[in-house]
C-alpha cells in the first residue's frame, strides 16, 4: 500500500517525482481563479477522510482545497468525532474507514496512532503531522527552495531553535535529497539522535553547532519554527523563551548566511519571538510561497498514493 508516512520511508525517486509533479501542478494553475477546479480531475469520484486529532489551519485548508480542486470530496473528522483508541480501536477504525473512503489523511499526536492506522487500513494513509514528524511540510519546503534556487542537493540548510518534529523531517529529507543540515539550539532541545544518525548514514553532513552565528555561515537556507506549542502551559512557554532567545532569526543572523540565502518558517509564527518581522517580511523570506506550496506538494503526494 503506497502510504506516505515519512520521507525516509519513501524512495528518493518517488520523492523527486512528487516534487517535480507538484511544480507541474502549480504551473498548470497559473492564471486560473483561486477557487477554480484543476483542468485535470484525477480525484473525480474519490472520497478522502481528513482526520484531525490536532487542530490545524494550513493542513486542513490545503488538503481540503487540494482534494476539491482535483475533483474529489472530503469528509473532515475531529478528534472529538473519532475518539481514536478510546472506544473502538484504531485498527477497527482503519478497517471501517477503508470501506467508505479512498484515502485517509491523519494529523495526530502519537506516531503509534499513525502507524496502527496505516497497518490496518486498506487504502493509502498520509501523515499530516505527528509529534515526531511532519513530512508534508518538508515536501513543500523542498519545492519552495528549488523553485527559487534550483536543486537542493549539496546545499547547506540551517535549523535554528527547537529540534522538533519539523526538524526531524528535515533530517529525513537531508538523507533522501542529499543536502547538508546544521542544527543550532540549546542542548535540552536537541533533536532525537536517531534522525541525525540515519541521515549521516546516507552520506550527508548533519551537525550540531551551539553558536547560531557560526552555524549560519555559508547557509543557503535558514529555517525556524515556533518556540511554543498551543498545548504548552505558561511555565513551559517562559522556560522555552529563555532557552531559545539566543537563537532568534534576526537581521544580524541572516547577514552571516549567504547573500542570497532564503528564510523559511512553516507558520503559524509568533512574530518577534523565533524570528523578527524584519526577517519574515524581508528579502530573504519565502514563507508565504512556502505556505502556498503545501497545497501543490500535497496534491502531488495524494496523486502518488493513488497512482494517478
Amino acid at each position: 500500500m503506497p502510504h506516505f508516512l515519512d520521507i525516509n520511508k519513501t524512495a528518493p525517486s518517488d520523492l523527486r517525482s512528487m516534487i517535480d509533479n507538484a511544480r507541474r501542478i502549480k504551473d498548470a494553475r497559473n492564471g486560473r481563479p483561486k477557487g477554480a477546479t484543476d483542468a485535470e480531475q484525477p480525484l473525480a469520484g474519490h472520497m478522502v477522510a481528513l482526520i484531525f486529532e490536532k487542530p490545524s489551519t494550513r493542513t486542513r485548508v490545503s488538503f481540503d482545497v487540494g482534494v476539491r480542486q482535483m475533483g474529489g470530496q472530503t469528509m473532515t473528522l475531529s478528534g472529538a468525532d473519532m475518539q481514536l483508541g478510546h472506544g473502538e480501536t484504531i485498527a477497527d477504525t482503519a478497517r471501517v474507514l477503508s470501506r467508505y473512503v479512498d484515502m485517509i489523511m491523519i494529523r495526530t499526536f502519537e506516531e503509534a496512532t499513525l502507524l496502527e492506522m496505516a497497518e490496518h487500513a486498506t487504502v493509502p494513509v498520509i501523515n499530516g503531522l505527528t509529534n515526531r514528524t511532519h513530512p508534508c511540510q518538508i515536501m513543500a519546503d523542498i519545492m519552495t527552495f528549488e523553485e527559487h534556487r534550483g536543486p537542493i542537493k549539496g546545499r547547506k540548510v540551517v535549523w535554528s531553535g527547537d529540534g522538533n518534529n519539523v526538524f526531524a523531517s528535515f533530517a529525513h529529507a537531508a538523507g533522501q535529497f542529499g543536502f547538508d543540515l546544521v542544527f543550532t539550539g540549546p542542548p535540552p532541545l536537541d533533536p532525537e539522535m536517531v534522525f541525525v544518525e540515519e541521515a549521516r548514514a546516507k552520506g550527508v553532513s548533519v551537525t550540531i553547532e551551539r553558536d547560531p552565528f557560526k552555524a549560519v555561515e555559508g547557509a543557503d537556507l535558514v529555517v525556524t519554527d515556533t518556540w511554543v506549542s498551543m498545548h504548552d502551559p505558561q511555565s513551559a512557554r517562559e522556560r522555552r523563551h529563555n532557552q531559545l532567545r539566543a537563537y532568534q532569526v534576526n537581521e544580524a543572523l541572516m547577514a552571516r548566511a549567504k547573500p542570497d540565502a532564503l528564510f523559511m518558517h512553516c507558520l503559524p509564527a509568533h512574530r518577534d519571538d523565533e524570528a523578527t518581522s524584519a526577517v519574515m517580511d524581508g528579502p530573504h523570506s519565502v514563507i508565504f510561497d512556502e505556505a502556498e506550496n503545501r497545497l501543490h506538494a500535497q496534491k502531488a503526494v495524494m496523486r502518488w498514493c493513488l497512482g494517478l
